[in-house]
């Protein structure tokens, strides 16, 4: 009997993850009326807060744009997309400006106090990671930063979409301007992604179009 339970509930919980794939898209018109709750957005924040990391490290901070003057200016810099000001939130996705040791020191701390560990046994483990960031050149950080920040974008969309909560995912902005705007670099944050995130309108052009995608055989290599 409770097996059954188990697999029927398994098998909802694979439905619905699949259903909510099926019915997300980039949304291009959002319902300006529609907002999320303070519980919706701090859900989606802590799934956000979550995301699985190089070493753990999180060397990236999200901005929540909530002025509406503020939002209106930046979709001068965003290609005048005006999902930009119309969703209920504005996530705009940063990672560090520069990053140094003084980073890889207050991870190791924290991950001492959270795990209750002794910090000189995780000596190894700091210096493994400022070895690594040594080797890397400038423009190597920054590349491997950013590749971080999309992979918390792809967490962030499946959260969301599982939450039946609607985003579009954005590359179409001038990150000089928005670091400007917000003061990022001030915060030593660079802007790399914006996501507005909401509920689509009716009439939004893109909700009745079928989802295009490669068939399972010419996307799935099995070995």
């Amino acid at each position: 009997m409770l097996l059954g339970i188990f697999v029927s509930n398994l098998n909802d919980m694979e439905n619905h993850l699949i259903n909510s794939m099926q019915n997300r898209y980039a949304v291009k018109k959002f319902d300006a009326g529609k907002k999320l709750t303070d519980q919706q957005l701090n859900a989606v924040l802590e799934a956000a807060r979550l995301t699985a990391t190089s070493y753990g490290l999180q060397l990236m901070k999200i901005v929540v744009v909530d002025n509406p003057e503020i939002r209106k200016e930046l979709v001068l810099h965003s290609y005048n997309q005006q999902q930009i000001a119309d969703a209920s939130h504005l996530l705009v996705l940063c990672r560090e400006r520069k990053v140094d040791a003084s980073h890889v020191e207050d991870f190791i701390k924290n991950v001492a106090n959270t795990r209750e560990q002794d910090i000189d046994k995780l000596e190894g483990y700091k210096n493994m990671m400022l070895r690594d960031m040594a080797s890397m050149s400038e423009e190597e950080q920054v590349i491997w930063m950013d590749k971080q920040i999309y992979i918390l974008l792809g967490n962030l969309m499946t959260a969301l979409a599982v939450l039946n909560i609607d985003s579009c995912p954005m590359e179409g902005f001038k990150p000089a301007e928005y670091d400007r705007i917000l003061g990022l670099e001030e915060q030593n944050l660079a802007s790399v992604l914006v996501l507005p995130i909401g509920y689509r309108a009716t009439d939004d052009p893109n909700a009745l179009r079928k989802k295009v995608r490669r068939a399972e055989d010419q996307f799935i290599v099995r070995v």
